[in-house]
């Protein structure tokens, strides 16, 4: 599992996929998200503004993510 450190909670969702270039764009985040291609922790997560905190997994493309507070 990689770990993704994150400077400030919360951090919507859309925005983790598209900083650690995960996809190509906000727009892409933002699609993959409304399609269910993205997990955290274990379940579908279709809200693109989700927001996302330290000790979240997010799951997307086969890989596990966990986040961390800097």
């Amino acid at each position: 599992m990689k770990e993704i450190e994150i400077t400030r909670e919360p951090v919507e969702l859309y925005k983790i996929l598209k900083f650690e270039c995960l996809v190509t764009s906000g727009g892409e985040a933002k699609m993959v998200i409304d399609q269910g291609q993205v997990l955290v922790n274990g379940e579908v997560e279709t809200r693109k503004r989700k927001k996302i905190v330290s000790g979240d997994v997010i799951e997307f493309n086969g890989e596990q993510f966990r986040i961390q507070s800097k």
